[in-house]
């Protein structure tokens, strides 16, 4: 793959050929070879709506020259697998060079995973393609590909809109049919962070956790939504600070006619675990705190 490089001589050069134009253009094509877990960046390629909500960090890298490598698999799972990525560009004239680190989450196709509990979960959404709705009805191989497309733009959705409600998720970058790009949360030594599950807080980190945990809960619930599968596998600890992460499943709390078991079912899954780690808590009290948020 080439790409294009303009070189601009002012009159004043003595080896160009042009001395009666003010400016002359020179017309080189730069050979661009990128290796098998690389590819040009997508930033630009992707449809209007399908690229983060503004105002963006300043760490997001939207130069259409950057290239985009593959550096491992984070995670696998039942519907889908987590990559990290880095994107990054080069120097150009007087524009640095920047990178940075990315989650690639790209979701499988229908006789590829296994999400079981994937129809209580959607119940109350529509698909506004009719096309589209035959296919996923006679599990076409296009409705296929259209399901697991559904999951990627269901979980932007919900980053998108709870990231500029103030929720502790990671930021949607942008997404691409079934790839969804977001920000690759650290451990701040160049890792990924643990789930919380994994860590041992002192009971003021804890106390702290449980503190954030439910307030991004309550700005779910201003919202109007339950995360749906909440669990201590669920939550990053990054440091100090809890990250919400897979969404796809995201609940309508009105809408879904089991949205008030799914809250209840949140709430029970963290104050049960907090409880363990000898946090007193107390799941009735915290789903009708939640509750409040709704109504």
């Amino acid at each position: 793959m080439s790409s294009d490089v303009f070189r601009t001589f002012s009159t004043t050069d003595t080896d160009h050929p042009f001395s009666d134009d003010a400016f002359a253009f020179r017309f080189d094509a730069v050979q661009e070879r990128l290796g098998a877990d690389q590819r040009w960046s997508t930033w630009l390629d992707v449809e209007r709506g399908s690229r983060g909500p503004e105002p963006r960090p300043d760490w997001v890298v939207t130069e259409q020259a950057a290239i985009d490598t593959e550096l491992g698999i984070l995670k696998t799972g039942k519907e889908a697998d987590v990559f990290l990525l880095e994107r990054a560009v080069d120097r150009i004239g007087d524009n640095p060079a920047r990178h940075s680190l990315l989650a690639a989450k790209r979701y499988r196709t229908e006789e590829h995973r296994s999400f079981h509990r994937s129809a209580s979960y959607v119940e109350g959404r529509r698909t506004q393609n009719s096309r589209d709705s035959r296919a996923l009805a006679k599990k076409t191989a296009h409705g296929r590909s259209v399901a697991a497309a559904q999951w990627a733009y269901a979980e932007w959705e919900a980053l998108c809109r709870l990231w500029q409600a103030g929720v502790p998720v990671p930021y949607p970058v942008q997404v691409d049919g079934t790839e969804l790009l977001m920000e690759f949360i650290d451990d701040g030594d160049g890792g990924a962070a643990p789930r919380l599950a994994q860590v041992r807080p002192e009971h003021a980190l804890l106390a702290s956790y449980f503190d954030q945990l439910r307030d991004g809960m309550r700005e779910l619930a201003r919202a109007g939504l339950a995360h749906g599968d909440l669990s201590p596998y669920n939550v990053l600890a990054q440091g100090d600070r809890l990250v919400m992460i897979d969404l796809p499943q995201v609940v309508d709390i009105i809408g879904n006619p089991q949205g008030m078991d799914f809250l209840m079912r949140d709430c029970h899954n963290m104050c049960t675990w907090f409880t363990k780690r000898g946090l007193e808590t107390d799941e009735d009290e915290l789903f009708a705190d939640l509750l409040a948020m709704v109504f």
